[in-house]
């Protein structure tokens, strides 16, 4: 039993010197965009990797590593040899024949440890993660087959323990989702999605009599899926669906006493009320989740929530009430990040405050400001993140059309579009598309709006057949 245990890796710890988790966390994200990789670090993977619980990173944290240390091994970072890792977990088992998705391949990004996936692991993670396929491609992934762990949804499954692998395999599922949402957007995902999303609630169920740490991560990690879940809903348009996602996890969040679940829950809760035109319920939604936020410390997740109230009292035309939410949440998000910001939070950066602020003065009717705010979130957004770079496009196009400014909006419009033909899929971006074509549609005599209409009218048409 000794030889399962642990090891902290002091060599690890050593490297990370002075700075907080938190702050090599960021350290490890910016070297990952330095070479074209996207990695979801936070403080609690480097704890977890000087702790010794990932003896091995996976391969994109490896070339992420090496890039960081030249002339460092892995050996020399504190990890373990990827194949004696690997060999241990395979044990006892039959081999199985040669995967074409194998992590050989450096696009597989889920860890392997002594106490998570084995080499008995899913396809579904690993093919879902694919960087280089298509939509199509990732989406049908998440249903080709069970999460890994979720083979315990067998008959017996009530004398079966949930463990640690069980509740990573959901902590994962809810990394992938977040991670091809940010690259594709939501539409083609949200069905394939509500697989891992069953199996998770059904461990939350045969779990029930875990106690401790274990326990707690599974309620997290379920609830936190059914909120991804939820978005995916929401923003391909079935707010029905996704409040009922969102009243999931936030029962979730209640029953398991987790107040961060609770007011990441509250968030998107009053987001959806907000485009659902229920303006009142989006206000009481926010306030409910910066009360639950403000025993955790994170100046960034009361930020977006005071952020939310913004937007909803803009539904209300309250511009007080808008003003003074936004006075707060500026001065919040000046406070900077910290390592009690929730990993879920990676989305909310500069761009993404510049684009809600541009959406409270899109609904106060003062286009002019909110075109500027929606530029500087289009031009300050990461290329990388392409669904939220459309958005961040779509809400500019339409504050340009209401603004007097036809040709500058049916220029955005046509980046728009190519994103549309491209890998994106978004209700919520071809809705705005449209009304911005409906707002442009008595200046089709200006400069590029003609083009841009017919381009739209065509795509449109495409994405009906």
């Amino acid at each position: 039993m000794a030889s399962s245990r642990a090891v902290p890796n002091l060599r690890f710890r050593q490297l990370r010197g002075q700075r907080s988790p938190g702050e090599f966390a960021a350290l490890v994200r910016r070297a990952a965009r330095e070479i074209g990789e996207q990695v979801a670090c936070d403080a609690r993977y480097v704890g977890r990797v000087e702790a010794g619980e990932i003896r091995c990173p996976n391969y994109a944290y490896e070339r992420v590593f090496l890039h960081m240390f030249p002339g460092l091994t892995l050996a020399d970072l504190g990890f373990s040899d990827r194949e004696t890792v690997r060999g241990r977990a395979a044990r006892g088992r039959t081999p199985r024949p040669p995967d074409p998705y194998n992590s050989s391949n450096g696009t597989n990004s889920i860890d392997r440890t002594n106490s998570t996936y084995s080499n008995e692991e899913s396809d579904v993670l690993r093919r879902a993660f694919m960087t280089g396929g298509t939509v199509t491609v990732a989406a049908a992934s998440l249903g080709f087959g069970p999460l890994p762990g979720t083979e315990a949804l067998r008959s017996d499954l009530p004398r079966q323990r949930v463990g640690a692998s069980e509740v990573s395999a959901v902590e994962a599922a809810v990394r992938q989702i977040r991670l091809l949402d940010d690259r594709h957007g939501a539409d083609g995902l949200y069905r394939r999605a509500a697989q891992p999303l069953r199996a998770a609630y059904a461990l939350l169920d045969a779990g029930a009599t875990t106690r401790g740490s274990t326990a707690d991560r599974l309620a997290a990690g379920a609830g936190e899926l059914a909120i991804s879940v939820g978005w995916l809903a929401h923003d391909s348009g079935r707010l029905e669906d996704a409040r009922s996602h969102y009243a999931e996890a936030l029962a979730t969040a209640r029953v398991a006493g987790d107040t961060a679940l609770e007011a990441h829950a509250f968030c998107n809760t009053s987001f959806l009320a907000r485009d659902a035109g229920r303006h009142r319920e989006a206000v009481r939604a926010a306030q409910a989740g910066q009360r639950a936020a403000g025993q955790l410390g994170s100046d960034r997740l009361l930020a977006l929530l005071t952020l939310r109230e913004a937007g909803a009292w803009a539904g209300l035309g309250d511009r007080p009430g808008c003003e003074r939410a936004l006075s707060r949440a500026q001065t919040l998000f000046g406070r900077g990040p910290s390592d009690t910001d929730p990993e879920w939070m990676s989305f909310f950066g500069e761009p993404e405050l510049q684009a809600l602020e541009a959406q409270c003065w899109s609904a106060l009717g003062d286009w002019p400001r909110a075109a500027r705010h929606a530029h500087r979130a289009a031009a300050l957004q990461d290329p990388h993140f392409a669904r939220n770079l459309a958005l961040y496009r779509a809400q500019l196009a339409a504050d340009l059309a209401r603004a007097d400014a036809p040709a500058e909006a049916a220029a955005v419009g046509e980046q728009v579009l190519d994103a549309l033909e491209g890998d994106v899929e978004s209700t919520r971006i071809r809705a705005m598309l449209a009304d911005t074509a409906r707002v442009l549609g008595s200046r089709r005599g200006t400069p590029g709006v003609a083009s841009f209409l017919d381009r739209h009218a065509a795509t449109a048409t495409a994405a009906r057949v």
